[in-house]
């Protein structure tokens, strides 16, 4: 599905990092180190080029696609013998309603006061995509994330080459300027997104939102101190964990593609085997 997209402050900063860094690789870095016109400087002006195609992409994909609309005729059904476990409010203990959407929440979803409504395994609103992360944009979020910390990285090292070119002839002052640029943005976006995606490698092997994360921390301090374990009642096992969020198909993991996921009103537990529940659509 779908959305349509107002053109953001922080969208547009994302777009011109995407273009400068682009152009300053194939034109500046690979160019200066080996010359686009040999054999190095095409496989490695190809290389980035597929990189940056895949960067463009799975960013747009990510910022057009609604992360998942709870339908307004959702209630859940409490005697539904396939569905175990029910989301109940901390205090009260009722089934958990968004008083501002006038509806019941499904499990994991959650209200974003951004979008002014609620969202489907919300994982976070993202400033920098003006959209939500949630159910069905949440694999191409991720995809998107993972091709642009290898570019970023690929950048570096090709920016590190072509200073070591200069170093040892005279360059242009503006290569200099270009490479003082380049290495002030690509330095701290290796290392942000280096730790982004192994923060949210940490959440997929263990079936977490950045929201479950952070509920998780406050429900084991609770349980441990009335002498019980909390479990993560979604985490159904690290690979089973990687193929219902990134597909059932190793091949397809890094494809910005999202239509394994189902419905997002009902989410595999672990506590299905042990009562023969069916897996969700």
């Amino acid at each position: 599905m779908t959305r349509g997209c107002k053109l953001s402050f922080h969208v547009g900063v994302v777009i011109a990092a995407i273009t400068y860094i682009y152009f300053s690789t194939v034109l500046v870095f690979i160019d200066h180190r080996f010359g686009l016109g040999s054999s190095p400087g095409m496989l490695h002006g190809a290389v980035f080029t597929f990189l940056a195609v895949m960067c463009i992409s799975s960013y747009r994909l990510a910022v057009y696609t609604d992360p998942g609309r709870v339908p307004g005729s959702f209630v859940p059904d409490v005697e539904d013998s396939d569905s175990p476990i029910h989301e109940i409010k901390r205090k009260g203990g009722d089934l958990r309603y968004c008083q501002k959407c006038s509806h019941y929440k499904p499990p994991r979803a959650h209200h974003c006061r951004i979008c002014n409504r609620c969202v489907l395994r919300m994982d976070h609103h993202c400033v920098w995509m003006n959209n939500c992360v949630g159910h069905a944009n949440y694999k191409i979020f991720f995809v998107f994330v993972v091709y642009a910390v290898i570019a970023c990285i690929y950048s570096l090292i090709l920016l590190v080459g072509s200073v070591t070119v200069d170093s040892q002839q005279d360059a242009d002052e503006s290569f200099r300027i270009i490479h003082i640029i380049s290495g002030l943005l690509l330095v701290p976006l290796s290392l942000a997104l280096g730790f982004f995606i192994g923060w949210h490698i940490y959440l997929i092997v263990q079936n977490k939102t950045t929201i479950e994360y952070h509920e998780g921390v406050r429900a084991m301090w609770l349980a441990e101190k009335g002498g019980n374990l909390y479990s993560h009642p979604y985490d159904i096992g690290a690979y089973e964990n990687l193929t219902e969020i990134l597909g059932p198909k190793m091949i397809w993991w890094l494809w910005p593609t999202s239509e394994h996921v189902g419905s997002g009103l009902r989410y595999r537990t672990k506590y299905d085997k042990l009562m023969g529940s069916p897996t969700p659509d």
